[in-house]
């Protein structure tokens, strides 16, 4: 970072400071930009809000129902449900369990259903260290290779489905594939598809050894194709995308397959400064008006927003630093 982009964080941070100790932090925690209104709150919803587990903060839910309403009005959703995720809460859950913090609603069937995800587990590198813990994002990112989550508005878009190795007993090795979920984001979240964000099962094959099969269409020149272990990280961090599990992705690509919905994830840049400036002055963050899961808060004690100015020069130089060798080559199968 430049001695003018440091001037300019320091000069932003400060005027959050002086603006929540004068007791204005309630206008500042509206950082999210106005979007036209959406219906009341149904009856049957109200049940599903709060803190606790398995229930949706009331400015997730409210952010995320003027999105879908917004999208609805413009025609550039038809889905009757719509997505949203809240990367303040911790992964896992009191009872050890995966934590859920992304949400499925559909309002005219009364559904509401709390799922886990992951959240992006950033990078340790010499210049910043911008690295999450398992449980509780700290940092959040638009930059690219960041691997860092970033919160705002997003549409769904189309999916691909990618090869990822052979997995199975040796007598039964399979092919295994995985679906990816593109999203299309605006404003901070733009560069979505720069940065290769979408959502998939929480699952990755982690490439062992090949072996040979040249009858496969995933066979190399030489006809090798790649054999490994199926890992399920459910629960656990991500590369910056949403992650679900094996059966709840199954039911939200299904659900938006060919329909298109929308998804809003909290909280963004604004939400994120407005917290750390609020714990800089040590004030409470409901009398600002903002929001932030309690458990993550005392893990990580003041959240970071790494604007994508700031963190892609880093990332750029790191990424020109590294040695130019050649890929290894995976052993031959025994």
């Amino acid at each position: 970072m430049d001695d003018g982009q440091k001037e300019t964080r320091t000069l932003r941070f400060t005027a959050l400071c002086f603006a929540l100790a004068a007791g204005v932090g309630a206008a500042l925690g509206g950082a999210a930009p106005a979007r036209a209104g959406a219906p009341e709150v149904p009856a049957w919803l109200h049940a599903h809000l709060g803190t606790g587990e398995g229930q949706i903060a009331p400015v997730v839910l409210d952010r995320a129902r003027r999105l879908y309403h917004e999208k609805l009005q413009q025609g550039t959703v038809r889905n009757p449900c719509y997505l949203a995720m809240d990367a303040t809460r911790p992964s896992t859950a009191r009872d050890g369990t995966p934590g859920r913090r992304f949400y499925v609603i559909c309002e005219a069937q009364r559904s509401f259903r709390a799922v886990s995800s992951g959240h992006g587990n950033g990078r340790k590198l010499q210049r910043a260290d911008f690295s999450n813990g398992r449980d509780c994002a700290r940092h959040f990112s638009n930059a690219e290779g960041s691997k860092l989550t970033a919160g705002g508005s997003y549409v769904t878009a189309e999916t691909r489905t990618s090869f990822k190795g052979y997995v199975g007993a040796a007598n039964r090795r399979e092919p295994f594939f995985r679906t990816f979920l593109l999203f299309d984001g605006e404003g901070e979240t733009a560069n979505a598809r720069e940065r290769a964000i979408g959502g998939h099962p929480a699952v990755l094959v982690r490439w062992q050894c090949r072996f040979k099969n040249p009858d496969s269409p995933h066979a190399d020149t030489e006809g090798y194709v790649p054999y490994g272990k199926l890992v399920n990280y459910t629960g656990g961090r991500s590369n910056g995308c949403t992650t679900w599990s094996e059966t709840a992705s199954k039911e939200i690509l299904a659900l938006v397959e060919d329909n298109p919905t929308t998804l809003y994830i909290y909280p963004e840049s604004g939400d994120i400064d407005a917290v750390a400036a609020a714990v800089t002055v040590g004030r409470s963050l409901s009398r600002a008006g903002l929001y932030w899961n309690d458990t993550c808060l005392q893990t990580i004690r003041a959240p970071r927003f790494w604007p994508k100015e700031t963190l892609g020069p880093i990332i750029d130089d790191w990424r020109a630093s590294l040695p130019k060798l050649a890929p290894p080559e995976l052993p031959i199968c025994k």
